[in-house]
């Protein structure tokens, strides 16, 4: 993956994960993939791995 193909900034990526924990949405790896893949692609072109993305977020 290239630069081009990030289409969040890492604080987006951060906001919109704590958005969708604030309301009740699932922040599991599976269902986010499938409910926003945009968050996941670029969750993980910022941070190692999905949990990473998480605890950067304070989830974890």
């Amino acid at each position: 993956m290239s630069v081009l193909d990030a289409t969040l900034g890492a604080d987006e990526v951060i906001n919109r994960i704590r958005l969708l924990q604030s309301n009740g949405g699932a922040v599991g790896k599976k269902q986010v993939k499938q409910s926003d893949p945009e968050l996941m692609r670029n969750a993980l072109f910022y941070f190692p791995s999905w949990d990473h993305a998480l605890k950067n977020a304070e989830i974890l």
